[in-house]
């Protein structure tokens, strides 16, 4: 049994800190560690730590923004986590603590003394709108707060935005990377650096920054002396450390390949149905061949369509093993859509050859001057061999028969299973607002666009719209139950929300989510309900409203906006009934 504090300051967010302290210690309870909890909450101190305890703790969790007063710890290993990350994962975080209390003080790498330092820093996320720059945002106001140069790059849906240059580079003091995909960090050999996802960042800059800079560690340090004598457990222990904080599973992964198949979706989606817009339904046919729709509908599906499969593939490959596994796992994706494994074995295919990839690259061992061949011959040979007779001999069958038992079911459901499918979607889009729970249904409906299911699509776009409008409706009627800020963030609210950015909500949600988020979670339900039992189907993964316009891009149009608007409204009047005026 370990003996743990935690100094969690709330700051503005009583409810939050409060509820973080009961999920902490419900989740030691369970465990059976010793956890003693002090709340500092505007200036007042909740059930104070003792000298006693002070003395026997292994490990102290510093919880939100604020003074937690870390001077009385002294030497005691420190992790710094936000209120946000109790609340999403209060195990996860009782883990990163008991972690901190086993390991051994780390030697840190040299970091100038005092004076303000020059940060340089990443932010991403799978579809590159919200969290990309919400992160991005955060970062830059919590090194304002702290005192600290920072200099974030985006990396965006539309690429990369005041790209970081080399002497940028070269004089920074700390690296941050705040990403939900995969990073190319190359050009930051030698530095200190940082990495973890976006919420971190979003729940509290300059904790964020304070984490970071007590766990930064300088990145390819490591392969500078590595030779082929290097033993296994050596290169695998040094492969860990590369990727610490990037590799978080193989959802990390999956939201990587899903991130870079997205534009393929779009491009084919939308292009599909101009051309249905100018020949009709029939616009594939031979006999439309030469016509404006057909050349359309041949780039759309036999192009951007085709190519959605390997993309996903190689880049759920390329996360895993960096740049030698994109080509076997894109070889992979084009084996699982020639056997008719679609999505699902792009899948199985993207981590078959990045794992495989990634094994290799730390089993294999070559004198140095043959370490070049790895990355461009032996890797991507062998992967690709690996991948492909996976693919053809075990996977790709059974892959296959699974998916074609999904399609058939989805295409088949009648009124009463389409409706528990619609609640289910939009359920999940409202629970977290782009956290891990609404990204999975949006991941699953994206990638059913390939097998030409399109109603749970339309599920998820219209509920993903639901929680912004619904706000900023509540805000619009019931100003009672906001505050002046909230009213005032209510109007961005609005706009996020006409173009499907759920994170517009997360604000409002942080501050109230016992009362917020199942207000939203029962309109966006609603919404997703209504949409699948009216036959709604959409071809393009993104867009919100701003797609609604163009010809076949949505069917059953009336019903889709009719279901928007009454969950949005359903969501509003909840928000009336359960919040208190203010």
């Amino acid at each position: 049994m370990a003996h743990l504090l935690a100094v969690i300051a709330g700051g503005n967010f009583s409810t939050l800190a409060v509820l973080a302290a009961e999920a902490l210690r419900k989740a030691a309870q369970r465990d059976k560690h010793r956890l003693d909890i002090e709340i500092r909450l505007g200036g007042q101190v909740q059930s104070p730590l003792a000298a006693s305890e002070l003395d026997s703790a292994e490990a102290v969790l510093l919880i939100g923004e604020g003074d937690h007063e870390d001077s009385r710890f002294g030497s005691l290993r420190r992790s710094v986590v936000s209120l946000e990350e109790v609340l999403n994962d209060p195990h996860a975080v009782l883990r990163r603590g008991l972690s901190a209390a086993a390991s051994p003080a780390p030697t840190p790498a040299p970091v100038p003394a005092s004076g303000p330092l020059r940060i340089v820093g990443i932010t991403s996320c799978p579809t590159g709108i919200a969290h990309t720059f919400m992160a991005a945002e955060a970062v830059q106001q919590g090194g304002m707060a702290l005192g600290h140069a920072v200099r974030i790059e985006t990396q965006g849906s539309v690429g990369a935005r005041d790209t970081l240059t080399a002497d940028e580079i070269k004089a920074a003091d700390l690296v941050i990377i705040a990403a939900d995909t995969q990073v190319e960090l190359s050009r930051f050999v030698g530095k200190r650096l940082y990495q973890s996802g976006t919420k971190a960042a979003i729940g509290g800059g300059a904790a964020f920054i304070t984490q970071a800079l007590a766990e930064a560690t300088v990145y390819g340090a490591d392969q500078a002396g590595s030779d082929s004598t290097e033993s296994l457990s050596e290169q695998v222990a040094h492969l860990k450390a590369e990727r610490r904080g990037q590799m978080s599973g193989p959802y990390r992964h999956l939201m990587t390949g899903v991130s870079f198949m997205l534009p393929f979706v779009v491009a084919g989606g939308l292009l599909i149905a101009v051309a249905f817009a100018l020949g009709g339904i029939y616009a594939y046919d031979d006999a439309h061949a030469g016509t404006l729709a057909h050349a359309l509908f041949q780039i759309g599906a036999k192009g951007a369509f085709t190519l959605m499969v390997p993309a996903l593939a190689g880049y759920i490959a390329f996360s895993i093993a960096d740049r030698p596994g994109i080509a076997p796992g894109m070889i992979g994706g084009v084996m699982a859509s020639t056997l008719g494994a679609g999505f699902l074995g792009g899948i199985v295919a993207g981590f078959i050859a990045g794992y495989s990839v990634a094994w290799m690259n730390c089993s294999i061992r070559l004198h140095r001057n043959l370490e070049g061949l790895k990355p461009v011959l032996i890797l991507p040979v062998l992967g690709t061999l690996i991948t492909g007779l996976l693919m053809i001999y075990v996977v790709g069958g059974p892959v296959a028969e699974i998916l074609a038992a999904l399609t058939a079911w989805l295409k088949s459901m009648q009124a009463s299973s389409a409706i528990v499918l619609g609640l289910i979607i939009g359920a999940m889009m409202a629970f977290d607002m782009g956290g891990p729970v609404n990204k999975a249904a949006y991941a699953f409906s994206t990638a059913l666009i390939s097998s030409e299911v399109y109603g749970p699509m339309a599920a998820a776009m219209a509920a993903g719209m639901v929680p912004p409008l619904a706000l900023a409706l509540a805000c619009r009627l019931f100003p009672d139950r906001f505050t002046t800020d909230e009213r005032e963030a209510g109007k961005a609210a609005a706009v996020l929300g006409l173009a499907f950015i759920t994170e517009g909500a997360i604000p409002f949600a942080a501050r109230d989510p016992l009362r917020v988020i199942p207000s939203l979670m029962v309109g966006a339900a609603v919404t997703g309900a209504i949409v699948m039992s009216v036959g709604s189907e959409q071809r393009v993964p993104h867009g919100g409203v701003f797609v609604l316009p163009i010809p076949n891009a949505v069917t059953h149009l009336g019903g889709y906006v009719a279901a928007l608007v009454v969950g949005t409204i359903v969501s509003a009047v909840l928000l009336r009934v359960l919040k208190k005026p203010v």
